[in-house]
Formats: C-alpha cells, sequence, structure tokens
C-alpha cells in the first residue's frame, strides 16, 4: 500500500520565516524607543499587591504569645501538595496543641486551603513575597519561625463585594 502526499500550496506571505522575523524585530525594536519605561527599581519601588495575594505563611497566636492552632489535623488532610507536617500533643487540662507544626514552602503551591479549613482560623498565607535562603532546609518553616512573622494577612474575598466571594 502506497502513502499518499498532500501538498498544499500556500501564499508566501504565510509561509515566509523572513517576514516573520522582521516583524519581531520591528517590535522589538519600538520598545526600545518607546519613551514610556516601565522598570522598576526594586528595592526602592515596589509592587502593590493585591490583598488577595497569597505568600508566605503565617501562624496567629493567642493575648499569652501561644500559638491559636489545636492540632485538629486539617490542614495536612486537605494540603493538596502534601507540605505541611502536624504532630498533635495534649497537655495535662486536655487541651491539644502542635508538638511539631512545619511547613515546605518549596513544595506548597500556594492555594490557601490551609487557611480556608482552618476552624481556629490560626493559619494565614501571608502577603510576603520577599523569600531567600541559602539552602533548601531554611524554606521549611517551623512553629516559631511561623508565630515570628509578621506580615500582614491574605484576604481570601473581598470584604467590598457585595454578593461576599
Amino acid at each position: 500500500m502506497a502513502i499518499g502526499v498532500k501538498v498544499l500550496d500556500r501564499p508566501i506571505e504565510q509561509v515566509s520565516y523572513v517576514r516573520a522575523a522582521l516583524s519581531g524585530l520591528g517590535q522589538t525594536f519600538r520598545h526600545l524607543v518607546d519613551p514610556h519605561k516601565v522598570t522598576m527599581q526594586y528595592p526602592e519601588e515596589r509592587w502593590d499587591l493585591s490583598p488577595r495575594w497569597r505568600g508566605t505563611h503565617r501562624m496567629l497566636t493567642t493575648e499569652t504569645g501561644k500559638a491559636k492552632c489545636v492540632a485538629c489535623g486539617l490542614c495536612p488532610t486537605v494540603c493538596p501538595a502534601n507540605c505541611i507536617k502536624l504532630v498533635p500533643g495534649e497537655d495535662e487540662e486536655g487541651n491539644r496543641y502542635p508538638l511539631i507544626f512545619e511547613i515546605d514552602e518549596f513544595r506548597c503551591i500556594f492555594c490557601g486551603y490551609c487557611q480556608e479549613v482552618c476552624p481556629e482560623e490560626a493559619i494565614h498565607v501571608g502577603r510576603h513575597y520577599e523569600n531567600s535562603e541559602y539552602d533548601r532546609a531554611g524554606f521549611v518553616y517551623d512553629l516559631q519561625r511561623l508565630m515570628e512573622q509578621t506580615h500582614p494577612v491574605c484576604e481570601m474575598w473581598d470584604p467590598a463585594d457585595p454578593r461576599g466571594e
């Protein structure tokens, strides 16, 4: 059985790679001479982030300085990236608290499910985006480091929205 090859006749303006390359170079040149520069001088100038921006996590504390987390286990259960490690503990009065609470920021996809599911509103996704470390272990936030975070937290919905969505 022979294989048939279909030959298409296309106009030269549709297949000219030279024309496409010149068009791209023209667009680049127009950007070079454009007087409206959009480059920001980063450390001095910063982006205005949306209040719904989801960045580095933060653990809220009580008035006594303890974590608000009651180690219910909902956040590691609902986390799609499996980046939250929680080991619950219990004190003499029967109050639950996290013995170990770690979030691996490298694995996290910043979906905000942990904030939505928390019954005590203890864990929040913050609005901090400047994360840099010298080793990978620096991106594993333990309970102490989460409680030391002071950046503002994310609003999962816009309070000004009349429908509340």
